[in-house]
């Protein structure tokens, strides 16, 4: 019997792999423990949860993904969790919480839909630039003019 990771489940599974964790936490999905204590969910127990949400046994198995991200030239991915989808006409904003600092994406409405992103969800941001730009936060003893102020000597009046 063929043992997969919770996140290869989740995936073919097509939820979030938070969400499949939450379903293992609440004894929805039989899993077994590694002796390191990971969690590995067998072929036949996906294929019962595919089963348990598509009751109509008649329909097609699902089509592998189009794109797969390891084909992808980015190399800088970021991981995180959605934490706000606004959508106005055709763009919508994406606010993900990335390692606790935001992330804003602007991307189309079709997209969002297209996606299923929602809010609590996981995320990737996939960041593809020519150029970094670096700059240094001004630190409270800095003048206006980027410059530290000149220290004073201390005169000894011995």
């Amino acid at each position: 019997m063929a043992q997969m990771t919770v996140r290869a489940a989740a995936d073919q599974l097509g939820v979030a792999y938070s969400t499949f964790k939450r379903w293992i936490r609440d004894g929805s999905v039989r899993t077994t423990v590694t002796e390191g204590g990971h969690h590995r969910v067998s072929d036949s127990e996906v294929e019962r949860l595919i089963a348990r949400a598509q009751p109509d046994a008649k329909r097609a198995p699902a089509a592998p993904a189009e794109e797969s991200l390891e084909g992808l030239s980015a190399r800088n991915r970021l991981h995180g969790f959605i934490d706000e989808v606004r959508i106005d006409g055709l763009l919508a904003q994406v606010r993900l919480r990335v390692g606790g600092q935001p992330l804003t994406a602007v991307i189309t409405a079709d997209a969002v839909r297209a996606l299923r992103l929602r809010r609590g969800d996981e995320a990737l941001a996939i960041v593809k630039s020519t150029e970094v730009m670096i700059a240094r936060a001004a630190h409270p003893s800095q003048s206006a003019s980027g410059r530290r102020p000149k220290r004073r000597r201390r005169r000894s009046d011995g």
